[in-house]
Formats: structure tokens, C-alpha cells, sequence
């Protein structure tokens, strides 16, 4: 049973009109565990950012509240409740995403028109359809398609179709092939098998807290402290005694085991509990990192909602250096950023050798890292009310003694010289840079396409996550990030219990038939550079399809 609510108030039941409505006169509308619950009061109070919750409006947020949540939270959150329905919820796409709603005005003149014509009308007339929901999303998708869907993939070998072809046109055939895929390769989106998927992950769930995965091994942990202490001796050492290159490497290393440790407070994975396990993701992340621990929340919670979504997903989102789908050749709009992603003429420069400038690009990440922290912090991009209100000011003084120690104190007055200060701040920065690599491996060749809103949570987790396979002994180098596919379906285990649990979800995906994708880290990077290429190939072939119309002297549209 996901989501355990005690309560003794009885809420008015409510339908999807009812709903619909409400959502179409501006109302933050969730469905958790039946309750209909209006949040809009929490929206500048939620210490995961306001943009998570405006990816589930409309739709059961059950399971993903069940996941990224303590139980206390869970309870809280039945402060907003203001009805319940009943049945298995059908999932409107959120204003967010494009939705569109009716309200109560047009519903009613709607089903006035409806009542009119089956007055008129001997045939039978079903209920009108939402213009949402109805419209073909999920199964239906497939009949959408229509023979193009059908068709193989244009290849930059048949020039003479790609030439009577405008880019648009191509970029919607790869799209349409790209959910046929998606769909041949998953179990069916209709009700009845999305709903069994929900229900056995659910049980699923139980069962990994029945077997205790939960439980942190704060023995484990004791262990990554020395290791970390250890590290950052070693480094102030080596500087001391003029070494800065192995100074540099060592601090490297420290940072790029201590991010793993901030990952799993960042989820509550530690303690469990918020304030606890905020205050020790700040202070690893802020004090000994100089990263904000608020802007990693704030972007990673909604990573976790929109997996792998290139208009929503700011994980994917790095244009002008990197497009793992088509449709970033489009200049898509982001809504986590809340601006267009330009496929400039600097973007379809760099697109073009994405494969070959990957891994250089990725060893410089942690500076743009730097960038964002600071962007949040200053601009107050989180909470300003709430709990985790207070965090920010905890954040900027971790800033400020991050940049005091190790900007001051250990490159400015224990190096001496401009050169060796530059070769340390680049060497150490760098060297955590497999972190990134790990972050990436794990979606960048992994489907992008939208199912629609049909499709559940666990599948859609599953169809955009892989995980890495490597021998135990070398777990305290992936830090857990090699299990993204475990960790997206329950992200707040702790880590060193996600092995275990890898078992588990293993027999679920044979149980419900859903791929469980599990490469070695050469075969995943392979992967991933191959998508690369591909996007690179399809971004020629749109250049070559848009000389083509531009010759024939059609500009209109293109």
C-alpha cells in the first residue's frame, strides 16, 4: 500500500470536471493515495523548488511522492487535501508541459451540447471527451503514427528523399520512429497493464522495507570519512612540501568521493530525516565543495520527476555543447530555465564533433557547477518561506569559507607562483570529472521520447535509466551512481544497500516484462558516444534538408 495516510476527516468526493476546473482557473491540483490536494500554499515553501510540483499537476503523484519523501512529509501533506476520488486516475499533462484545460463554464456548455445532441441524434453518443485526455495520448499513440511510424530510419545514404524533405518534416519522422520504438520494445500503456506494473512496484516497495534496505550502514560511512580525511591531508601535505600537482590530484579525489556522500543526504538517505541530512549535505557540499547544495535539489528533484524529457529534464539540457535527442535541433523551449535552448550557428558548430569534444568537455563540468551555485544563491532561486527557508543564509556562509580556504588559503598563500596556482586549480577541478561522466552514463543514451501521460512512473523510470555493471570492489569509485536505474525508482535508499536492492528490481523487470538495462562501462560509454553521433548525423542531414528547400526558394516555415 503506497503512501500510508491516517486521517479522520471524510472529503468530499470529486470528479474529473471537477478537477479539470479547478486546474483550468490556475489551482495546483496533485492526486495522492485518492486525495485530491491543493497545493498551491506550498509551492514557495517546498524545499525541492516549485517547478517538481508543477510537473505533477494534474496527475497521480502517488508514487513519486511515496519515493522522494519521508512519512511525516507524506502526513503533512494532508493539510492541502480538499477531496478524494475514486477509481484508478487518469493523468491529464500539466500546464507545465502544454496541457490545456476547461473551465467549469465550458465543461458545462460542453455537456449541455452533448445532452442537446443526444437528443437530436437516435445513435448512441459516449461522454464527451476531455480534449486533453481523450485526444489519443498513451495506446492510442500508435494509430498516430500511421505509416511513417512504420517506416525505417532516413538515412544520410537516401539523398534524394532527405532533398525532397523540409527539416521539419524529418525531425517529426524521427521522433514518430523513436516512440514506435519505445512502444514495440514496452509493455502496452493501456490501463489494465499500466495498472498492474504500478501495483507490483508497489508491492515491490514493501518489500524492500520489509528486508530493511532502508537502514543506513553508518559503519559504511565511517569508512568514507577516513577516506575522505585522509585525502584532503594528504593534500594539504603534498602543497606544503611543494608537490601541487599531487596536492591538486588528491583534493580531486576527495571531491569526487565526497559528492556521492552529499547525493545520498541530498535524498535523505542518511539520516532520513530533512534538517538533519540537509545540514550535513551543505556542509559537504558548500563548506568542503564550494557546490549548492539548494540548487542540486532544486534541479535534481526535477530530474527525478521528468527523467530524460528534453523540454523539461535540466540533466539533458546542455546546449550549446552537447544534444542527445533531434529535438533539440528545434530551439526548444526549456521550462526548468524558462527560456529557449538556441540551436545557434555556435550550437551546430560544436554539435557537429559532440562524440570527439565529450570527455574534454565533461573534465572542465565542475566549473559551470561553480556558476550555477552561485546563480541560486544570489538570485534566491529556492524557497523563501518554510522549512528550508533558513538554508540559504547556511549556504552563503559555506560559500564564503569554501572560497576562503581553498581559494585563499591553500592557492593563494601556499602556492607561490601564478603558474603552479593555475596547473593546481585545474588538476583539482578535473579530477572529479568522472563523476560527471558517471551522472551522464546513465540517461545520455537511454530514450528521450514522451509515451504520453498514460505511461507510469515505474516504466518511464526504467525506459530512461540504465545502470553500469562493475565488481563490488570497485563500488566506492562509481559512489552508487552506478545503480541510477535502483536509485530512480527508490531514491532515498541508502546506497550501500543498492546493490542488494538490485536484485530485487531485477526479478520485477522479468515479472512485468520491462528491459532492465545493465551495460558494462565500456559498452555504456560506447552507447552513449554512438547516440552523440547519431544526433550528429540527423543535425547534417537537417542542414543538408534546409539547403535543399532554400535552393528551391521556399523559406516559409523553415
Amino acid at each position: 500500500m503506497a503512501v500510508p495516510i491516517t486521517t479522520s476527516k471524510d472529503y468530499p468526493s470529486m470528479s474529473r470536471d471537477d478537477v479539470e476546473a479547478l486546474i483550468a482557473d490556475g489551482r495546483k491540483i496533485i492526486i495522492v493515495a485518492q486525495h485530491v490536494l491543493k497545493v498551491d500554499p506550498w509551492l514557495p515553501y517546498h524545499p525541492g523548488g516549485d517547478k517538481a510540483i508543477l510537473h505533477m499537476v494534474g496527475r497521480d503523484a502517488t508514487d513519486e511522492v511515496d519515493v522522494l519523501h519521508s512519512y511525516s512529509a507524506r502526513q503533512q501533506m494532508m493539510r492541502y487535501a480538499i477531496g478524494k476520488v475514486e477509481g484508478r486516475w487518469t493523468n491529464f499533462v500539466p500546464p507545465i508541459q502544454g496541457g490545456v484545460f476547461r473551465t467549469a463554464a465550458e465543461i458545462a456548455d460542453q455537456t449541455n451540447d452533448l445532452r442537446c445532441a443526444r437528443e437530436d441524434s437516435s445513435a448512441s453518443v459516449s461522454r464527451e471527451p476531455s480534449p486533453v485526455f481523450d485526444s489519443g495520448e498513451g495506446q492510442d499513440v500508435k494509430h498516430r503514427l500511421g505509416a511513417k511510424g512504420s517506416a525505417g530510419s532516413v538515412s544520410s545514404e537516401s539523398l534524394s528523399e532527405e532533398e525532397e524533405m523540409d527539416g521539419l518534416s524529418y525531425l517529426d519522422t524521427l521522433t514518430e520512429q523513436h516512440i514506435k520504438l519505445d512502444l514495440d520494445m514496452y509493455p502496452d500503456l493501456d490501463e489494465k497493464t499500466q495498472a498492474d506494473i504500478t501495483n507490483k512496484y508497489r508491492q515491490l516497495h514493501e518489500r524492500i522495507k520489509q528486508q530493511g534496505l532502508y537502514q543506513c550502514n553508518y559503519r559504511a560511512y565511517a569508512v568514507e570519512c577516513a577516506r575522505y580525511v585522509s585525502c584532503l591531508v594528504a593534500s594539504l601535505v603534498c602543497v606544503s612540501y611543494g608537490q601541487y600537482f599531487l596536492g591538486a590530484l588528491f583534493l580531486g579525489f576527495m571531491w569526487h568521493q565526497l559528492v556521492f556522500t552529499a547525493h545520498d543526504a541530498g535524498h535523505m538517505g542518511i539520516t532520513h530525516n530533512f534538517q538533519i541530512d540537509s545540514v550535513i549535505g551543505i556542509f559537504i557540499a558548500d563548506f568542503m565543495g564550494g557546490l549548492s547544495m539548494g540548487w542540486w535539489k532544486r534541479s535534481h528533484n526535477v530530474h527525478h520527476i521528468v527523467t530524460n524529457a528534453p523540454e523539461h529534464d535540466p540533466d539533458i539540457e546542455h546546449l550549446p555543447f552537447f544534444a542527445i535527442s533531434h529535438r533539440f535541433l528545434t530551439n526548444l523551449r526549456s521550462t526548468y530555465y524558462d527560456r529557449i535552448m538556441q540551436y545557434d550557428a555556435f550550437a551546430k558548430f560544436i554539435i557537429r564533433t559532440q562524440a570527439y569534444t565529450y570527455y574534454p568537455i565533461l573534465s572542465v563540468a565542475r566549473f559551470n557547477l561553480y556558476f550555477l551555485s552561485w546563480d541560486y544563491l544570489l538570485a534566491h532561486r529556492g524557497p523563501r518561506k518554510g522549512p528550508a527557508a533558513w538554508m540559504r543564509w547556511l549556504e552563503l556562509a559555506g560559500q564564503v569559507f569554501f572560497w576562503t580556504w581553498y581559494g585563499y588559503g591553500v592557492v593563494y598563500c601556499m602556492i607561490p607562483d601564478n603558474w603552479s596556482r593555475f596547473v593546481f586549480v585545474m588538476v583539482s577541478n578535473m579530477v572529479p570529472s568522472p563523476l560527471h561522466l558517471q551522472i551522464v552514463l546513465s540517461h545520455f543514451a537511454m530514450s528521450t521520447a514522451d509515451l504520453g501521460p498514460r505511461e507510469s512512473f515505474p516504466q518511464k523510470m526504467l525506459r530512461t535509466t540504465m545502470d553500469i555493471d562493475c565488481p563490488e570492489w570497485l563500488d566506492f569509485i562509481h559512489g552508487g551512481l552506478q545503480f541510477q536505474v535502483i536509485h530512480h525508482l527508490f531514491p532515498r535508499i541508502p546506497r550501500h544497500n543498492l546493490r542488494q536492492t538490485q536484485k530485487l528490481v531485477q526479478e520485477f523487470c522479468n515479472d512485468v516484462g520491462i528491459p532492465y538495462a545493465l551495460y558494462g562501462f565500456t559498452k555504456g560509454n560506447k552507447k552513449v558516444l554512438g547516440k552523440l553521433s547519431d544526433v550528429s548525423r540527423q543535425a547534417a542531414i537537417l542542414a543538408k534538408c534546409q539547403r535543399a528547400i532554400a535552393k528551391k526558394g521556399v523559406f516559409a516555415d523553415h
